[in-house]
């Protein structure tokens, strides 16, 4: 379990990235700050072992606060300026996002923290909100992703799940265990491919259309599944 300090002067901005953090069942939220003298308080407290660190703040910027720590955790600089962006990576920065921050740009950042702490038998698992519950589901069990207008709906071995939702939130997560999108509204689980022709592929009783955008996608897919089935 990784350990993530916010630290940013905007509520909002930190409510979002709490939101994103709740998406990855890896990363653990241990606090927040919103200047740079609270972030110290709570790193003398506890162990913390990755700061999404905005860098304008009142007093004490984000990158004065990095040089004055004697033990750096790594850390992602959160800004709405380009400018500081050569300073942040002198600090041996993970990442340098610009705000808006979306969860397919989160994620790309905490994927570099993710894959030098994650072992490789580690078992997967997503945090959703359906129906009023927070679910933890395992990544193995998930048959494909169907993107209904602003919801997605999660097919599983026995069961669905509403929740709210764009399929982008969940393609870049997804695909890095192997997923597959060949269509805009859809996004599956190979494991369960019992079938395919040129225009879908089958999984048990479900058939996924290919998208007439995706047909490299669906090509590259095709000529590892070939390999993988022979």
């Amino acid at each position: 379990m990784i350990k993530c300090l916010i630290i940013d002067d905007e509520p909002l901005a930190i409510e979002l990235l709490e939101s994103h953090l709740k998406k990855i069942e890896s990363l653990q939220l241990v606090g927040t700050a919103r200047n740079a003298m609270e972030a110290h308080k709570l790193l003398q407290q506890q162990q913390v072992d990755l700061l999404f660190l905005d860098i304008q703040m009142p007093h004490l910027s984000g990158i004065e606060l990095m040089r004055s720590l004697s033990v750096k955790p790594k850390v992602i600089f959160t800004t709405a300026f380009r400018e500081f962006a050569i300073e942040g990576f002198e600090l041996e920065a993970v990442d340098y996002i610009l705000k808006p921050i979306t969860f397919e740009r989160f994620f790309r950042a905490v994927d570099r923290v993710l894959r030098t702490h994650t072992p490789n038998n580690i078992e997967h698992t997503i945090m959703i909100k359906s129906d009023g519950l927070n679910r933890k589901i395992k990544t193995d069990d998930i048959i494909f992703i169907e993107s209904q207008g602003n919801d997605l709906k999660i097919y599983l071995n026995d069961t669905t799940y509403l929740t709210k939702g764009t399929l982008i939130d969940f393609t870049d997560l997804l695909s890095k265990m192997g997923f597959v999108r060949i269509h805009r509204s859809f996004l599956f689980n190979p494991t369960y491919v019992t079938g395919y022709s040129t225009s879908e592929i089958i999984l048990g009783p479900y058939a996924i259309p290919v998208g007439r955008n995706y047909k490299q996608e669906f090509d590259a897919f095709m000529a590892h599944y070939s390999k993988t089935t022979l």
